[in-house]
């Protein structure tokens, strides 16, 4: 095939072809199309099957190649953290956008503006009265209107109201703001730890229910479907539990909120994939891991030891060391693709700026210039390393380069 266009320089792309291990300038992150087209289906499923929306979080990736891919499965919107990532989203094409943060500073108010004149459908979220207070000024004085959501915290959490009496006080803040509309609740469960944390979790799904309903009852939300949202990639399926019934289905809009599915990966939300499916036995298939980051083994330089040219400028290293998966052998074997073999026994003992240190056999067969591919724990922290990252196939050939807007 031709070689897919990029830009000239970036880190990672083809140089002389389009197979990943013969024609790029490794290291180089790349998504496999099939698990990835797997994972955007299977969680649009898994959210239609709840009655939920899915709002992916796009802070993940913030590719806009596959904001539009979940969009095209079935999204109804995409979440982003900050207002140039809504930006960056709108440009490519997202015209509902979520902010899961309060927006903050007029700079980034003039962004939001411009995005709402242009036609945005925009939601961010309050939890304090000065904000309130200032969007209320800022937007009415650009004669528009800004819809938010109250967040609902836990104690010792993020951001967020912390009890009713807090919610009932922003309620009445926002009511003063004509340039505001009350849309919803939002929160975020991903800070609640310790103890038993699967019925913590499932506790605070039904405190934002029970949250909207009241804020419904009340008559201070000026949406016909008022929005209720939560949901990270650990405890998705709570948060699925919590919003599935019949009463949201038909008068509310659940919003799932999920970012690191997309790619998945293979250790942090590994191990929470099969803790859902230990919770869930009858779910049908999981999410499978779509990111690897591929470099060459740069020296031997003593028995049990293989420096890898790959760092931290390149992959994430938090909460786990990159994790060899396969080596390919290509100092010595053209048609590695073909012939990978398995090293997930070998470990990473330490990451610098630009190299990986490798515990390895003694015995091992290595060569300076083979090709190592390393999986990732929470893929956000790999993303943010790349301008451009690769779609391939199973035959490492490039499908497609892709561009980050972080």
């Amino acid at each position: 095939m031709s070689t897919p266009t990029t830009a000239a320089g970036d880190k990672g792309t083809p140089e002389t072809g389009g197979s990943l291990l013969a024609g790029v300038s490794l290291p180089a992150a790349a998504i496999f199309e099939a698990p990835l087209a797997h994972n955007l289906a299977w969680m649009q499923r898994f959210a239609d099957a709840h009655g939920a929306r899915l709002a992916p979080h796009g802070k993940t990736t913030m590719a806009p190649a596959l904001f539009r891919r979940q969009l095209a499965a079935g999204a109804w919107g995409i979440t982003l953290a900050t207002a140039v990532q809504c930006r960056a989203a709108f440009d490519a094409g997202v015209e509902r956008l979520l902010l899961a943060n309060q927006l903050v500073g007029e700079p980034n108010m003039a962004i939001v503006a411009e995005l709402i004149d242009a036609g945005a459908e925009f939601h961010c979220v309050v939890d304090g009265a000065d904000n309130v207070a200032a969007l209320g000024r800022y937007f009415a004085a650009r004669g528009q209107t800004l819809n938010v959501l109250i967040e609902l915290g836990v104690p010792g959490g993020r951001c967020g109201c912390r009890d009713a009496d807090q919610v009932a006080a922003l309620v009445a803040a926002i009511a003063e703001q004509p340039a505001l509309a009350l849309a919803g609740i939002e929160g975020y469960e991903g800070m609640i730890a310790g103890g038993d944390e699967v019925a913590a979790v499932r506790a605070y799904g039904e405190r934002l229910v029970e949250a909207v309903r009241a804020l419904r009852a009340s008559g201070e939300l000026q949406r016909e479907a008022p929005i209720v949202t939560a949901s990270g990639s650990k405890w998705f399926d709570l948060i699925a539990e919590a919003f599935d019934r019949a009463e949201l289905r038909e008068h509310y809009t659940p919003v799932l909120r999920p970012g690191c599915y997309v790619v998945h990966d293979h250790r942090l939300y590994a191990g929470a994939m099969a803790a859902v499916k230990a919770r869930h036995p009858r779910l049908e298939g999981e999410l499978q891991p779509a990111l690897e980051v591929f470099a060459h083994v740069q020296s031997l330089p003593e028995p049990g030891l293989a420096i890898v040219a790959l760092g931290k400028r390149d992959i994430g290293f938090e909460p786990d060391l990159p994790l060899p998966l396969r080596l390919y052998p290509l100092a010595s074997t053209p048609s590695a693709a073909e012939m990978p073999r398995d090293v997930s026994a070998w470990r990473t003992t330490h990451i610098m700026d630009q190299h990986v240190f490798l515990a390895i056999p003694d015995d091992a067969e290595v060569a300076v210039g083979d090709v190592i591919a390393f999986g990732t724990s929470h893929p956000c922290l790999t993303f943010d390393k790349w301008r451009r990252v690769l779609l391939v196939d199973d035959a490492l050939e490039v499908r497609e380069v892709m561009e980050t807007r972080f």
